[in-house]
């Protein structure tokens, strides 16, 4: 560890730190925004969120789609073995379509794919859209839709909800959550509801509740065409429709969709979620008796045969199975397209012993538990080595090769090799088929000028030391390991003394939800204890002196609390309203910065965090403010921070500056001054000149760079923050498409 001496003049360490000098510049008036081209990619993770979703095209081999709660949409490069991202192009006021509740392509033309877009059904959520693209996915056509889609809500994994007539391109079925099924007669460019479907699908027995016992609507799950039963060029007769509803859901239609009835002898109790016809006409339905993914303890896999107008069950494990005692369901079914004889269903929230991939090749009458005879390769993303497969809610086998089958998790996809070898008592082996499809949700970034050029805090999974941004590692080392690292701050004369905060999905008293690192994040120490008992749960902000000395702690709803030895014993800070966001001068260690969102009041400590004062106001615009303070990593006293419709406000002495151009500022983020400046970077996501996007400006807004385009738009971020060391490198905190960064194009 290299230690800093006091002594240094701040320019000096930071020059030592990142090899950077500067001098005074003049901020000059506001000029013409021009473009700065970019490259940008992820940050390799490699997974790292559900994945609800998985089609393969029958006719063209090696081409497969794969859809995301929260991340959108993706199309598999067998060439160069990487998902391809089709839907960055989407930008913040649309950020609802990066949820994706289903995926559809044409039988007959593998130029053609269509998104179900919408992520949530609340009330402040947008309506949902038909993405059509003709060129598989490189450029699309919206269609609205005159209601909202969930691609994050209950029953995410069931499907497919939209589907394309195999005999009649033009024609499409799309069913939705709380508004029955519709029809697009032209390619889904317009849309009609079907009035004679049954209204089970909008009743009280199609919805359910979540893990916070919110009630959702669920609907129709899915769409299935017979083939068979028509010919090309005209719409085929006998469709399919699921409801997710324990009083039978399945219904049928002999006139191509004009009307329906219930399937009779189906099983009643549970609720469909997926539903595949094998090359002998058959169906294969896979039941539990909640949607998922929150909860499910029962189901069933059943065979129907529309020729014998037979049911019969076929489900692969019993309940007994399951050692933990409350139950488990049934996620999904598949079949081989060359085989219907080879059959494979995946287990659902079945924890002990795990989550299970069965395989039958005499048609469900026996079945194998593949995992059992499995071994996995972690090699692509080292940290998956500690997570179980689990909300396995989709599996398919490859049309082209028996040997490929690949199965959605809560973190990404595995796929197999030799699928086949455990029909010979061998092992199958599975690698983490991930690069490109990283979907994590990051909740804090953190760029020191000495050690990795960034530290991650990330949804579900902890977080990770970058030392190397495009290869994959592993999570912090542990102890402690949190579900979520939410908060992320370095000591700025001791850059590399870091501080996290996180929080557990399932608590645990023996972990404390704040810990320190000497090394840059390489190794982590938590703190003795948390503050008294009672002083607030949810999200944790944790924020460090200059010196590494003094941590303030506030969790959600909670006063803010100060530690001066990391942890053994705590003050109450005095000053400071619930919800203030605080941060640390990074040169002075006694001088600290708070802001009330909720008011727009501007607090200053100069007692090293123990007490604020008043130091005035920022009066609203809009009413609302994102709340970030970023303190200026080369001089004491200056803040910058996003002020939605205040703009970027730059704060020295008691007076706050509206920096110029910025109309309004969704998130900012400050980086490695340009060569010959004395000011860092500032990086904005809002409007500017009037102008939406991704901006830089290397003189405190006297000129502005749009550094986004029109395909890379990557939806809602969380946060930004520059590079400490590299001039122009930006990292984004994407709402679902993992860490992206920025750099300039050469």
């Amino acid at each position: 560890m290299h230690t800093f001496h006091p002594g240094f003049a701040r320019l000096a360490f930071l020059r030592i730190a990142c090899l950077l000098a500067g001098s005074i510049a003049a901020i000059p008036a506001m000029a013409a925004i021009a473009d700065a081209p970019y490259e940008w990619r992820n940050v390799a993770i490699g997974g790292g969120g559900f994945v609800t979703g998985l089609v393969f095209h029958p006719a063209e081999r090696g081409l497969a789609y794969a859809r995301t709660d929260v991340g959108g949409a993706y199309r598999w490069d067998a060439a160069a073995r990487r998902w391809i991202p089709l839907t960055d192009w989407i930008g913040r006021d649309d950020a609802n379509l990066t949820g994706i509740e289903s995926l559809a392509l044409d039988p007959s033309d593998p130029q053609r794919v269509y998104l179900a877009a919408g992520t949530y059904t609340h009330e402040r959520a947008g309506n949902g859209a038909i993405l059509r693209s003709s060129d598989r996915g490189a450029s699309f056509e919206r269609a609205d839709l005159p209601f909202k889609l969930g691609g994050n809500e209950l029953s995410r994994g069931n499907g497919e909800r939209l589907m394309v007539d195999p005999n009649d391109g033009r024609v499409l079925f799309l069913g939705s959550r709380a508004h029955g099924l519709w029809r697009s007669d032209d390619r889904g460019a317009h849309w009609a509801r079907v009035e004679d479907f049954p209204a089970l699908a909008t009743s009280e027995s199609a919805t359910a509740s979540n893990h916070a016992n919110r009630k959702q609507s669920i609907g129709i799950v899915f769409v299935a065409f017979d083939p068979a039963s028509g010919q090309a060029g005209a719409p085929t007769p006998v469709v399919y429709a699921g409801v997710s509803s324990r009083e039978g859901g399945l219904f049928r239609s002999t006139d191509a969709g004009k009307s329906w009835q219930a399937v009779p002898g189906q099983p009643i109790g549970l609720r469909p979620s997926h539903m595949v016809r094998d090359a002998r006409g058959d169906f294969l339905l896979s039941y539990g008796d909640e949607p998922g993914p929150d909860t499910m303890s029962n189901g069933a896999v059943w065979r129907y045969s529309p020729a014998r107008g037979a049911w019969t069950e076929i489900t692969p494990a019993p309940q007994s199975t399951d050692l933990e005692g409350d139950g488990f369901g049934w996620g999904a079914v598949a079949v081989d397209a060359s085989n219907p004889d080879v059959i494979v269903a995946t287990t659902f929230r079945r924890w002990k012993p795990r989550d299970e991939v069965y395989r039958s090749i005499d048609g469900g009458r026996s079945w194998t538990p593949v995992l059992e005879h499995s071994e996995f390769d972690h090699s692509a993303s080292p940290w998956t080595a500690q997570a179980t497969p689990h909300w396995m809610a989709d599996i398919e086998i490859d049309p082209h090769d028996p040997d490929r089958v690949l199965f959605v998790t809560g973190y990404g996809v595995w796929a197999s090799r030799d699928m086949t070898a455990v029909d010979r008592g061998g092992t199958v082996h599975w690698m983490f088929d991930d690069a490109g499809l990283d979907e994590t949700v990051p909740l804090d970034l953190l760029s020191p000028p000495r050690g990795a050029p960034l530290v991650s805090g990330l949804g579900d999974i902890d977080g990770f030391r970058h030392d190397d941004l495009r290869s994959t590692t592993t999570q912090f080392a542990k102890p402690p390991r949190y579900s979520n690292t939410e908060s992320l701050d370095y000591a700025g004369r001791k850059p590399e003394f870091l501080v996290r905060s996180g929080h557990l999905h399932h608590p645990d008293p023996a972990i404390v939800r704040v810990a320190w690192s000497g090394d840059g994040g390489s190794s982590w120490t938590q703190f003795t204890r948390e503050p008294p008992a009672g002083e607030g749960d949810g999200r944790v902000s944790v924020a460090v002196s200059a010196d590494g000395a003094h941590v303030i702690w506030q969790a959600g709803g909670a006063p803010h609390w100060l530690t001066t030895d990391l942890g053994d014993h705590w003050q109450p800070v005095r000053g400071l309203p619930v919800g203030a966001t605080v941060a640390a001068d990074r040169f002075e260690a006694a001088r600290w910065y708070a802001f009330d969102p909720s008011n727009g009041q501007l607090f200053t400590s100069r007692d090293g965090g123990a007490s604020f004062v008043e130091a005035g106001s920022v009066t609203a615009i809009d009413g609302r403010f994102h709340g970030d303070l970023l303190a200026s990593p080369l001089k004491a006293g200056v803040v910058y921070f996003a002020a939605a419709g205040n703009g970027l406000l730059r704060w020295v002495d008691g007076k706050t500056v509206r920096l110029p151009g910025v109309d309004s500022a969704v998130a900012a983020g400050l980086g490695a001054p340009a060569p010959g400046r004395n000011v860092p970077a500032l990086f904005v996501s809002g409007v500017v000149d009037g102008v939406d996007g991704l901006f830089r400006s290397d003189d405190e807004g006297g000129h502005w760079l749009r550094i986004d385009d029109a395909r890379h738009r990557f939806g809602s971020l969380r946060m930004m923050t520059g590079d400490a060391c590299v001039h122009g490198r930006v990292y984004l905190a994407t709402g679902g498409r993992g860490i992206i960064y920025g750099e300039p194009r050469p």
